[in-house]
């Protein structure tokens, strides 16, 4: 896991979760972006080793390749969930609510944290993600009522069609999410109009 302590007292926690064959250093790259006077942030490392390298948030498959359920990545958003709680208090800073970006599978990750821990997720970033199937059992009881998803993705994405996204948004906002958008002609990356667009959301 990385980490960036934060320079105040009294910081905001934000978990950025990378995605499938990534690492804890493959969403650092952002964190610059991000004012150290008001975020800690950690970048953890997903418990699964991934084919041919790098880390993911589910057990290996062979045969669901970039359909990651919500009964594969469960598991791991629980023991996200008790890391953040070990860790807050191993570092004395209060993270009853945090704030959450994913990117692909690490964004899929963020949905199931929304939907299924929606009392302890204040911001949902989704960057070229989608809602995993097995959520959809959670829309009526409307658990992102009241919360802002900011939501980017590229029209040129081979990896998360743009329609998977797009349904993926009716979901959330089924669910209750008000849903901040930024959509570029970029593939399966964030675009730096989105990054600006990720920035202002954050320091809303």
């Amino acid at each position: 896991m990385r980490v960036r302590p934060a320079l105040t007292g009294k910081p905001r926690l934000l978990v950025m979760i990378h995605g499938w064959t990534g690492d804890e250093n493959s969403m650092w790259v952002f964190a610059r972006n991000f004012s150290a006077d008001k975020y800690w942030i950690i970048a953890p490392r997903a418990p699964h080793n991934a084919d041919p390298q790098g880390f993911s948030w589910r057990p290996p498959q062979h045969t669901e390749f970039g359909r990651p359920s919500l009964e594969m990545l469960f598991p791991a958003a629980e023991a996200l969930i008790r890391l953040v709680d070990g860790y807050s208090a191993s570092v004395g800073i209060e993270a009853r609510h945090f704030d959450v970006i994913g990117f692909s599978q690490g964004a899929a990750m963020v949905n199931v944290l929304g939907f299924l821990f929606p009392d302890r997720i204040r911001k949902m970033g989704v960057l070229a993600g989608f809602v995993p199937a097995g959520l959809e059992a959670q829309v009526e009881k409307r658990p992102l009522e009241g919360k802002r998803v900011l939501v980017a993705h590229g029209t040129q994405d081979e990896l998360v069609s743009i329609e998977r996204a797009r349904t993926s948004m009716e979901l959330m906002e089924k669910a209750g999410a008000s849903i901040v958008y930024c959509e570029d002609e970029v593939g399966h990356k964030l675009s730096a109009n989105c990054l600006r667009a990720l920035e202002e959301y954050l320091d809303d």
